[in-house]
């Protein structure tokens, strides 16, 4: 299958031969011709599947035809819930719209000043793409008006459900045309998903393509058993300096961890950075592009600053602490081993979180074998006996972030 068989418009395909892409995926050969058939959909799609290009050629597609309404207001709306993911989709539709005249695309997200995004607002737009939080305010100042709204997407549903956005999609939602075409994407379709695209979708065409439990073969993945901070910190430093990684990112499970690892390993004379919450949106895009250009070889970031990232030079996953829900150890590990590479995952452990490593492995069915480095062998080599079973259903971590509440750091992608 090629794009010229999907029935694709000649401006879009223009766009995707001038990228290189000859053949759709299998997400993209799925969703688009049921896209341009104007069903709701609703799609289980992992990133790095090219699920992007699935939404957003489709959602191009009605551009190509002028609105028989004139307005200011988008005509396609895409609901992502981090930065970064925001300027990954903004930039596939500039992309995949060059070649269609007068298109406007424009980002409204958390951490942009709002005198910025109000002149661009101003000017009006085509392809709106933003975070839940940042475009309901605006929709509340009367800056955004939807009355000519045709496609809506929302993006990595699970995620926003995970972050705290259920109230401001429905707030959005009751205010988008009820004739409007809804595209759901979530890595998994799990029963909050499920419920969430019944309320939001007619009777949508239920897509799901690779599951989290097999998509991974091309990523060698082990643990490193760690007896304290310090040696922690001394297995970090020895993978770090192995010449077969390219770029890695490193995951804490705080921002403030995010910092004094960075710091440190920049002392250590790492060309490394930290990605968090509490940036503002200047600083994360110069970390962003430096990690693009090559310029970053380390990257510190917490789960919710590294959503969306897609950097093929990413070689190395490497997971200062566990994540609290096996589902975002699927998620991390995926921003290596992109575009058909290959890729390496690490997790530092100690050998009390023996529950949360069974967790994981029973969630992506996937034994992942304890690795010892001559030199930094841990004083105990085998996981501790865990103390009873499990009552925590599969795919929920046994612990929180000291000092955080349950889901509040999460609202930083607003």
């Amino acid at each position: 299958m090629t794009f010229d068989s999907l029935g694709l418009a000649a401006p879009i395909l223009q766009a995707v031969a001038a990228t290189g892409y000859t053949e759709p995926t299998p997400v993209q050969a799925r969703v688009i011709p049921e896209a341009l058939a104007g069903r709701d959909l609703m799609v289980s799609a992992q990133t790095g599947s090219g699920k992007t290009a699935a939404f957003m050629l489709p959602a191009l597609q009605r551009l190509t035809v002028p609105h028989a309404a004139h307005g200011r207001g988008p005509r396609v709306l895409v609901l992502v819930p981090t930065r970064e993911l925001s300027a990954q989709v903004t930039k596939a539709a500039e992309t995949y719209g060059r070649a269609i005249a007068r298109l406007r695309t424009v980002s409204i997200v958390g951490g942009m000043p709002y005198p910025a995004q109000n002149r661009l607002l101003q000017m009006g737009v085509d392809i709106l793409v933003a975070t839940p939080g940042r475009l309901l305010d605006q929709m509340q100042s009367g800056r955004v008006d939807l009355a000519r709204l045709e496609v809506l997407v929302l993006d990595e549903a699970d995620r926003m459900l995970d972050m705290g956005f259920k109230d401001d999609l429905d707030a959005i939602v009751a205010r988008v045309p009820a004739s409007r075409q809804t595209l759901l994407f979530s890595a998994t379709l799990d029963p909050a998903i499920v419920k969430l695209a019944g309320a939001m979708l007619r009777e949508p065409s239920r897509i799901e393509m690779q599951t989290a439990r097999t998509r991974h073969d091309h990523i060698e993945q082990r643990l490193h058993l760690a007896d304290d901070q310090g040696h922690k910190n001394r297995l970090l430093d020895h993978l770090l300096r192995d010449t077969g990684v390219n770029q890695a990112i490193v995951f804490t499970a705080t921002k403030r961890s995010a910092d004094e690892v960075a710091l440190d390993l920049h002392a250590k004379g790492f060309a490394a950075a930290a990605l968090h919450g509490d940036m503002n949106q200047g600083a994360r895009t110069r970390t962003l592009q430096a990690l693009h250009r090559g310029r970053l070889r380390v990257l510190v970031a917490t789960d919710v600053a590294a959503r969306g990232i897609d950097v093929h030079g990413v070689s190395h996953v490497i997971n200062y602490d566990l994540p609290r829900q096996a589902e975002d150890y699927v998620h991390r590990i995926g921003r290596t081993g992109r575009a058909g590479r290959s890729g390496t995952a690490i997790s530092l452990v100690n050998a009390r979180e023996h529950a949360q490593v069974r967790v994981i492995e029973r969630f992506t069915a996937q034994a992942i074998p304890v690795t010892v480095i001559e030199g930094l062998e841990p004083r105990v080599r085998s996981f501790a006996k865990p103390a009873g079973p499990s009552r925590r259903p599969p795919g929920r971590s046994s612990g929180r972030p000291s000092g955080k509440p349950a889901g509040r750091s999460f609202r930083q992608g607003r």
